[in-house]
C-alpha cells in the first residue's frame, strides 16, 4: 500500500483523556490557535474519567471553533483503547494525535499535514522547556526536534502525543494494540507500521510542549511503568531484528547509578536527583518486565 499523494480534505485530532479536566483547556486553546488553514475536528476520547470531564466539555466555549466532540471510551482502560475508540468515531481521513495535558505549538497540525502526502504516517516532535521548570527539564532530557529518535537503536520511534497517520494506515495495522494498556503502545505501533512496509516521516516542525512529572514519586511510578513497557515491546520484537542488549550493559549502568547517587553532593555526582530517580526507576521497570515477559532487557 502506498500513502495517498494528496492533502487530506478533513483532519481529526484525537485526544485520549483520563481525569484531565484541570489541564485540557490549555490544549484545547492551543488547538484553537493552530495556523492550519483546512477543516479539522477535535475528538476527546474520555477513558472513564471521574472528575467531571464530560460535563466540563459540554457546551465548551471552543466547541464550535474546534468542532469539538466527546466520545466515551470507558469500556477498557488505557490510552491505546481510548485512541482506537477515537479513531472509530472520527470523521477525518487523516488522524492526528496529541495528549490532554500538553500544548501543541501553533504550527503543529500544519506540519503534520504537510508531511502526509506520499507518507503513511508522520512522527511529530516534543519539547519540555515551555511547561516545565528548568530543574524538571533536567530530569528527563529530550532529543532536539531535528533528531529522529530511534527505538532500540533499530527503527524510528514516535511520540503518541505528537503523531499523525492516514486512516488507511490505521486500518492496515489494526490501530493501536490495546494489550499495551500500561504504555509502549506508541513504540509498538511505530514498529508495526514500518515492518508492514509503510513509511514513517519525520516532521521536526510538528512540535508539542509536553508536561513532565514534577515530583520524585510521580517520576518513579511513571518510569517503572515505561521500563516494563519497553521490555514488553523488546520481547515482542527481539526475534524480528531488534538488536539484542549486551549482557554487560547493566553492569555499566548500575556502576553509573552508584557513582551518581543522590547521597553525593550534586557538584560531585554531576547529575540531578530527578534524573537519577528516573534512570533508576527505568532500570527497575526493565527488570520487572524482563521477568514478566521472559526476556533479557537489562
Amino acid at each position: 500500500m502506498t500513502a495517498p499523494a494528496r492533502v487530506p480534505s478533513f483532519v481529526s485530532v484525537i485526544i485520549p483523556a483520563y481525569n484531565a479536566r484541570h489541564l485540557i483547556d490549555a490544549q484545547l486553546s492551543a488547538l484553537a490557535t493552530q495556523d492550519y488553514p483546512g477543516e479539522f475536528e477535535v475528538v476527546v476520547s474520555d477513558n472513564g474519567s471521574t472528575d467531571g470531564l464530560q460535563d466540563h466539555l459540554l457546551d465548551h466555549p471552543l466547541e464550535q471553533a474546534l468542532s469539538l466532540r466527546v466520545v466515551d471510551s470507558s469500556t477498557a482502560p488505557g490510552a491505546a483503547h481510548a485512541r482506537n475508540v477515537g479513531i472509530a468515531r472520527a470523521k477525518g481521513e487523516f488522524l492526528a494525535f496529541c495528549d490532554a495535558d500538553d500544548q501543541a505549538h501553533p504550527e503543529w497540525l500544519s506540519a503534520l499535514v504537510e508531511a502526509a502526502p506520499g507518507n503513511d504516517a508522520v512522527a511529530g516532535t516534543v519539547e519540555t522547556h515551555t511547561l516545565n521548570s528548568a530543574e524538571v527539564q533536567r530530569w528527563l532530557p529530550m532529543p532536539d526536534p531535528s533528531e529522529r529518535p530511534m527505538l532500540f537503536g533499530w527503527m524510528p520511534s514516535i511520540f503518541s502525543g505528537s503523531f499523525g497517520m492516514w486512516r488507511t494506515t490505521s486500518e492496515a495495522v489494526d490501530g493501536f494494540d490495546e494489550r499495551y494498556a500500561r504504555g509502549g503502545e506508541d513504540n509498538d505501533l511505530a514498529l508495526r507500521i514500518q515492518l508492514a512496509g509503510l513509511s514513517l516521516a519525520h516532521a521536526p516542525a510538528a512540535l508539542v510542549s509536553v508536561r513532565l512529572r514534577s515530583t520524585f514519586g510521580d517520576v518513579w511510578r511513571q518510569m517503572v511503568k515505561y521500563g516494563e513497557a519497553d521490555a514488553k515491546v523488546y520481547a515482542a520484537y527481539v526475534d524480528r531484528g531488534v538488536p539484542r542488549r549486551p549482557r554487560l550493559a547493566v553492569v555499566a549502568e548500575v556502576l553509573r547509578l552508584a557513582l551518581t547517587n543522590p547521597l553525593l553532593p550534586q557538584r560531585i555526582s554531576g547529575t540531578s536527583r530527578g534524573h537519577w530517580v528516573q534512570s533508576c526507576a527505568h532500570l527497575v521497570g526493565r527488570a520487572i518486565g524482563s521477568v514478566k515477559y521472559r526476556t533479557y532487557f537489562l
